[in-house]
């Protein structure tokens, strides 16, 4: 119901002056009832000429423009009678129609123009210069901005933006408006990306109470989804509890018995672990047992002695290599020819990708099917370059989609449909966490062998729990620690430095030379100004590398030399505009032709295709590209993930982030010839030694860090790990 002390005016809207896609302010020309015009400004997504509206509001006087009208709530009703219908249609609104296909469509359907359009493209495929094709694509179009623009109405009366409304629209389709009405906790889904508060907000501006159940175990499903975001499979009752009563304001024994209502219907599991009670998702708790239980299985299996020599296999790659094996390395080819599970550790230059290639080459002298995987697209490339094999990312090795129904990732291989190999190495295994781990291990066959290979000591996965490292911990399986710095990397700096890190040694910052180099400036402007001038200027000069090759890193993505400000500087100095190149502006941001840009969410409908004819499904979240082309006329762009190319329309530039400038934890999986690392101060939280340790060891030829060697002092002596409640270590070593 409207408030009575707002004032009403209605008419037909002549004219939209300004738009903003971020927040959905509009200032628009309304041609009124009673024959004048007003300037009507407020949240009002996607409005068109043409349309009819109601606002309620008040009159206001701004200091440049004038009387304005100020709209809390608008009504809109599609325009009506033929001069209307033209005028909407040949605003463009509709991707696909300008005014001169508007003059055909309203010229030869009048009045029921908009019916034909939405329900009978078929009809508008008679016109001419229109094909089936095209009639269909302009009458989805339609449906959906009417259906995105309900949407936007919907979640504007609750302060909620449009973006929101347009992915939501993305993962739901025509069903989005219903599903948000049943549910408005669905915007916080990981795939939706809204918060807590915006779906809170929602529900209770239209009618929730405080204290309704629904409302509760929604807050207490937030609360274990947010904590699993943060690396944690579980939270301690007493923590779930006390944080979810905080967050809704309600007494916390009214959230016992709203957990109480969620364990009776199977959301969440309680049980003991060590001296807590834990409380999972239930799926993440079934992802747990399943990971602990298998892996605890296959630690127990071995093989009868091969049919192979592994002294003639290891003889014959050092003759082909022209290398000697170290008595760690043979212990793995010892361990992978007769163990289900076997682990490789080690940090850089100690031999790790030499062990690798050794197992592989072993598993192929046994005549076994073996098949490679990695976190990350990078990483999976990195592994194929070395190996001299096809690599894949885990996802798309295991076919992964997301489901809508479940909020979740699915894999189409699974126990059902298992992977044909006999044998699976998974590369960079300190990022997969637990929900990956239990798709691999559901994908893989009872007597397929496994091989996981990574350095335990950089950051873990970003999703729950610490899976690599509690393997490790835990003593179940072979686990080949490689600590040896190979006589090969004992000159470079990058390596010995990263050793040094890890043991907790500040590096000689006044050496400046093996490829490690520093530059001291004291303030993060400085450090951002200096970043902008080695990538652009200098190490393309002074050390042949073109800047397309240089990383830059940094722990933050906040301040003058967090991301957000670097990409924006970088984008000016590395890609500035030019006559001819292509752009657009998209949530306050400059999307260019020759953009470096970096996937941040999953997207599994995604189709992209190579040069050589291959095409597929998917990109994921720190695939890094570029921005090959952009149509303006389509609203579409194209961006080529080293070989792959996927069209994306403009909205789903939500999904990225400019990439000359990355954070540490997205570098992951990854290597790069040149990092550049700003060393600036940044929260506490951030400053401790495994992000800096991982930083360093992304660089493959030169590393220079640019700021305060104090920043580098205090990660340094800062040995913390960030506890992560999980009980897969416990059930790993337990008997029952």
């Amino acid at each position: 119901m409207r408030e009575q002390a707002l004032e009403r005016i209605a008419g037909q809207v002549a004219a939209v002056i300004y738009f903003n896609e971020e927040s959905g302010y509009t200032v628009l020309r309304l041609q009124v009832d009673d024959g004048s015009q007003a300037i009507v400004v407020g949240c009002i997504p996607m409005v068109a000429p043409g349309e009819s509206m109601v606002a309620w509001g008040e009159w206001t006087r701004h200091p440049a423009h004038g009387e304005q009208f100020q709209a809390a709530y608008t009504e809109r009703t599609m325009p009506t009678g033929a001069a209307a219908i033209f005028d909407y249609l040949s605003s463009r609104t509709i991707k696909g129609i300008g005014p001169a296909t508007a003059a055909l469509i309203v010229g030869q359907f009048g009045d029921d123009a908009l019916n034909v359009l939405r329900d009978h493209p078929e009809k508008l495929a008679t016109l001419r210069g229109i094909s089936l094709q095209k009639a269909q694509e302009m009458s989805a179009a339609f449906r959906q901005q009417t259906g995105i623009r309900s949407l936007m109405e919907f979640l504007g009366g609750a302060g909620i933006g449009p973006l929101l409304a347009l992915r939501l629209y993305r993962v739901y389709g025509d069903e989005a408006m219903t599903r948000v009405e049943e549910n408005p906790y669905i915007l916080a889904g990981f795939q939706v990306g809204g918060t807590f508060a915006q779906a809170d907000a929602l529900a209770l501006a239209n009618g929730m109470e405080a204290d309704a159940p629904q409302r509760i175990a929604a807050a207490l499903l937030f609360e274990l989804r947010h904590n699993s975001d943060n690396g944690h499979c579980f939270l301690p009752v007493e923590k779930l509890t006390a944080a979810t009563a905080q967050l809704i304001g309600v007494d916390p024994e009214q959230v016992g018995e709203g957990l109480d209502i969620l364990l009776d219907g199977g959301d969440v599991v309680c049980e003991p672990v060590g001296n807590v009670t834990a409380c999972y998702l239930a799926h993440m708790y079934a992802a747990e047992v399943y990971v602990a239980e298998r892996l605890k299985g296959m630690a127990r299996y071995t093989y009868d002695a091969p049919n192979v020599s592994v002294e003639r296999v290891i003889e014959k790659l050092e003759a082909e290599q022209r290398i000697r094996f170290a008595p760690l390395q043979r212990k793995t080819l010892d361990a992978a020819a007769v163990r289900q599970l076997v682990v490789i550790t080690g940090g850089p230059g100690t031999g790790k990708t030499t062990s690798l290639r050794a197992v592989l080459a072993l598993f192929d002298a046994m005549g076994l099917e073996t098949m490679l995987a990695a976190p990350t697209g990078q990483a999976a490339k990195r592994l194929g370059d070395l190996t001299g094999r096809e690599a894949s990312t885990i996802h798309r090795l295991l076919g992964a989609s997301y489901s809508p129904e479940t909020d979740s990732t699915v894999f189409r291989k699974n126990e059902t449909d298992r992977l044909r190999c006999d044998a699976l190495i998974l590369d960079e295994c300190s990022m997969v966490d637990m929900s990956l781990m239990k798709a691999v291990l559901a994908a893989v066959g009872p007597s397929c062998r496994m091989v996981l290979v990574g350095d335990a000591d950089q950051l873990p996965s970003v999703g729950p729990g610490a899976v690599f490292r509690d393997v490790i911990r835990s003593g179940i399986a072979e686990t080949v620690r490689l600590t040896e710095i190979f006589r090969q990397n004992q000159t470079s700096r990058i390596v010995v430095g990263a050793h040094q890190i890890n043991r907790g040694e500040v590096p000689d910052l006044r050496a400046n030379n093996g490829g490690f180099y520093f530059l001291r400036r004291r303030t993060p402007d400085d450090t951002a100004q200096t970043i902008v001038s080695l990538c652009r200027e200098r190490l393309p000069k002074n050390m042949g590398i073109p800047s397309g090759q240089i990383q830059v890193l940094t722990p933050t993505r906040k301040g003058p030399a967090g991301t957000a400000e670097l990409n924006r500087a970088l984008q000016l100095a590395l890609n500035p505009p030019a006559v001819g190149k292509q752009e657009f502006t998209y949530a306050g941001r400059i999307f260019r032709e020759g953009d470096r840009v970096m996937q941040i969410r999953n997207d599994y409908d995604l189709t992209w295709a190579s040069a050589a004819g291959e095409r597929g499904y998917g990109v994921f979240n720190g695939d890094i590209g570029y921005l090959d082309s952009i149509d303006p006329a389509s609203e579409s762009f194209v961006i080529d993930f080293d070989g792959r190319k996927a069209e994306y329309v403009f909205e789903q530039a939500s999904e990225l982030d400019h990439a000359w400038a990355t954070t540490v934890h997205k570098s992951q999986g990854s290597e790069y010839r040149a990092v550049v690392l700003a060393a600036a101060p940044a929260a506490p939280q951030l400053m401790y030694r495994s992000l800096l340790y991982t930083a360093v060891t992304r660089a493959a030829e030169l590393l220079v860090i640019v700021g305060d060697d104090g920043v580098i002092r205090t990660m340094t002596e800062n040995a913390r790990r960030a506890k992560r409640y999980s009980g897969l270590r416990i059930r790993m070593v337990s008997d029952e």
